[in-house]
């Protein structure tokens, strides 16, 4: 039995708390994808480039990338509920804030008040999760990869439906939903124990010295820089009404979440998790290829695609980062996620820039090439990957605390 059949049993029995913290995680996970359809329209509305406007990546991500040092520092001396709370209060000001933008600028600064929210939010959210949860482990956390797949299948969906009537209700929807899971969590969770030993703000660097985290971390940068063109870049290249635009990446969240929660564990049992990921990662290279150079037909159908593969590697990188490392688990994941958060702030930058260099094409040229390489660099680090993982899971198995990987 794989840990999925292990822990769709106990799934939907859980505490009032679960369900307060996954009901927000969605919404969390929904801000990373919201503005994907009303892109055009933002740039649109305050007389900005594609570029510019791709700034709202950027900032998010990178300010996330920044604080994934920090979240673990904080949590270790506030408590979990705290910083949950804290983050959210951060996504709902500055959300509620970029509604009343008036330009790209503002708009751009507040995107990163954002990014510094929910990275406060969910980097603490499985940790909370599984804290409270019945049904151990293996049900927690296909209940927080579930979460995470809603939560970017829903995110365009959203978006498109209020960003039909402007670009700015969105951003208004989505404080308001993340107020009501503040409320919900101020009520239904009581505080979690804290850890035994506080985390300082280098050790999630100190952490990247290990080989095998490192690795992980180098070919998830790579594929990152590759996701993030599909997310950012996309949408420009598509040019559908806002409508048109959410139902395809609607459907491109979709597949991320099936092939995330239920594809990816089978394919781990039955080939490994190394083969899986560096066939996926090929896939997803020769996917956005076909992308940049198809047809408008053939350029839709291959981005909703892509969501199977980027779904698989989302959960096998997951896997894989919190196996290879000796230290521990929350702060192998801050290290981790640190790394690959700058190439989703890079890739939206870059993509249109290269554009304006060359020609629309090349960007997925560019990003399917940081695929191959991060398939490269797993296929160049299998045998120690492979031996680390093995001496180490005993380990991890009975190790306190949980990573958490905002996919």
């Amino acid at each position: 039995m794989d840990a999925f059949d292990a822990g769709a049993g106990s799934l939907l029995r859980q505490p009032k708390a679960v369900w307060a913290t996954a009901g927000a995680s969605v919404v969390a996970f929904m801000g990373i994808g919201l503005v994907d359809p009303i892109l055009p329209s933002i740039a649109q509305g305050l007389n900005a480039t594609a570029g510019q406007v791709s700034l709202l990546f950027t900032s998010y991500f990178l300010i996330t990338a920044v604080a994934m040092l920090v979240t673990g520092f904080v949590s270790s001396r506030i408590g979990g509920r705290k910083t949950l709370l804290a983050g959210l209060a951060f996504v709902v000001v500055f959300a509620g804030l970029a509604g009343t933008s008036d330009s790209v600028a503002e708009l751009v600064g507040f995107r990163a008040g954002w990014g510094l929210g929910n990275a406060l939010f969910v980097s603490t959210a499985l940790a909370v999760i599984v804290g409270a949860a019945a049904g151990g482990s293996a049900a927690a956390i296909l209940l927080y990869e579930s979460a995470l797949g809603l939560g970017m299948a829903c995110g365009p969906l959203l978006g498109a439906l209020l960003g039909n009537a402007s670009w700015r209700y969105p951003f208004f929807g989505t404080a308001f939903l993340m107020a009501v899971g503040f409320l919900c969590i101020t009520v239904f969770l009581k505080e979690q124990p804290r850890p035994a030993r506080k985390t300082s703000l280098l050790d999630p660097l100190k952490a990247l010295g290990h080989g095998g985290l490192a690795s992980a971390a180098a070919s998830a940068f790579f594929y990152n820089y590759t996701f993030f063109t599909v997310l950012a870049f996309t949408p420009f290249v598509l040019d559908m009404t806002p409508y048109k635009s959410g139902a395809v990446f609607f459907a491109w969240g979709v597949l991320l979440a099936v092939f995330s929660v239920i594809v990816a564990p089978r394919l781990q049992a039955r080939f490994g998790s190394l083969k899986v990921l560096g066939g996926s990662l090929v896939l997803l290279a020769a996917d956005v290829l076909v992308l940049g150079y198809g047809d408008h037909t053939t350029a839709i159908v291959c981005t909703i695609l892509s969501g199977a593969f980027i779904g698989v590697n989302n959960t096998v990188y997951t896997e894989l980062a919190l196996g290879v490392s000796d230290a521990p688990r929350p702060v192998a994941s801050a290290g981790y996620n640190f790394v690959r958060w700058f190439a989703a702030a890079a890739a939206p930058w870059f993509a249109p820039k290269i554009e304006e260099w060359t020609d629309i094409h090349i960007p997925f040229v560019v990003a399917a090439a940081t695929a191959v390489i991060g398939a490269a660099v797993v296929v160049v680090r299998r045998n120690a990957l492979t031996q680390e993982a093995e001496q180490l899971e005993s380990k991890h198995a009975t190790e306190d605390g949980v990573a958490v990987f905002a996919n």
